[in-house]
């Protein structure tokens, strides 16, 4: 066979490794592997050239994609994914590896759709790498685990200045539509509060939350440092958070109290970036692998999932390869993520609950 891979959407640690992977199997079993730069749009524009070990030898450990990405709008126009087609199929491609997120894998699905592509005989599997962890029917994506790691190194370094001047720092997040990396890292770095979008708080209680984990923490004397993690996907801006939780700290303190120091901090593409953690590049490593050879053994449409939730667990097949991955069917794995993030799964509603179960922890 001949496979081709791509990344697309944006970038996430592991991804290399998943890309080297893919090429050291295919080598190993025979096949031709080949990557496409510059995600869809390259794709379009032809840009595909063979994958040697020389390409990937030193991939393991970089973060970023090798193979490059980009975002390609166009790819809406059925004319242009039909172009897209007509470039695997002049390049005699029996395979295709699309790596990425929510958008790349919903490309790949339409571009093998069998109601447009007819009997198009590229096979097609999709491999999820999102930091945001917002595809569904997979415990984990590839990025996810550095990221999250990221994020706490940050906390816990700006809880050091924090410790040292009684402060409050608001700290801002990657998650446009999903706060998993504000949820997980609020409790890998023992923030006092983490603000979300799946809660769908008004910004009164926002405001409110803030302020009443300040005030508990102030109440229990001691340091008196704060940490609030807050994902971007909230909509109001962290510096109105910050204006606006200042007020309300001044009014409940009638001016009497010393002020509250209140800062922010937003991490932004920094939590996007950096070498993979050993878990991203073994994740990485081992979608990688299972997508080669499932293609090896006709699988199409499919995506390579994590440890699978166990109520998704009847909705595709282990992999053979691999006790740990699945083969869930590409439009299930989809429709399933439109779910997640319309807040209408069972996954989404436990995430928007779950931390109303925890106040009381956090004020303690």
């Amino acid at each position: 066979m001949r496979v081709a891979m791509l990344t697309s959407g944006g970038d996430a640690p592991g991804m290399n490794a998943a890309i080297r992977a893919a090429t050291v199997v295919a080598l190993a079993l025979g096949h031709e592997p080949v990557g496409v730069r510059h995600g869809y749009r390259g794709l379009v524009d032809g840009e595909l050239a063979p994958l040697e070990l020389a390409d990937v030898s030193d991939a393991l450990r970089r973060g970023g994609t090798l193979l490059q990405s980009a975002r390609c709008p166009e790819f809406h126009d059925a004319e242009v994914r039909q172009q897209a087609r007509t470039v695997l199929t002049e390049h005699e491609v029996d395979g295709l590896i699309v790596i990425g997120g929510n958008g790349s894998l919903t490309g790949a699905s339409y571009m093998s759709d069998p109601a447009e592509a007819g009997e198009w005989p590229v096979q097609v599997m999709g491999i999820p790498a999102s930091i945001d962890n917002d595809i569904a029917l997979t415990s984990l994506s590839i990025g996810v685990d550095t990221a999250m790691n990221t994020i706490v190194e940050a906390c816990d370094k700006i809880a050091d200045t924090a410790s040292a001047h009684d402060r409050v720092f608001v700290v801002e997040v990657m998650g446009r539509d999903c706060g998993y990396l504000a949820m997980t890292s609020a409790i890998a770095s023992g923030a006092d509060m983490v603000l979300f979008p799946e809660a769908d708080r008004s910004e009164a209680e926002l405001v409110g939350a803030v302020a009443d984990s300040v005030l508990a923490v102030r109440k229990r004397g001691g340091v008196q440092k704060v940490i609030a993690i807050k994902a971007e996907g909230i909509e109001t801006p962290s510096e109105r958070l910050k204006e606006l939780v200042d007020a309300e700290l001044a009014e409940r303190s009638g001016g009497t109290a010393v002020p509250i120091e209140t800062r922010v901090t937003v991490l932004g593409h920094v939590v996007r970036g950096g070498r993979p953690s050993a878990f991203d590049r073994l994740l990485g490593s081992r979608m990688g692998n299972v997508a080669v050879r499932a293609l090896a053994d006709g699988a199409h449409r499919q995506m390579v999932a994590w440890q699978p939730p166990v109520d998704a667990g009847d909705l595709g097949v282990r992999s053979e390869h691999d006790p740990y991955c699945h083969l869930m069917p590409l439009d299930v794995a989809l429709e399933a993520t439109r779910q997640l993030l319309d807040g209408q799964s069972p996954l989404a509603r436990w995430r928007s609950t779950i931390f109303d179960d925890l106040q009381d922890v956090f004020l303690l």
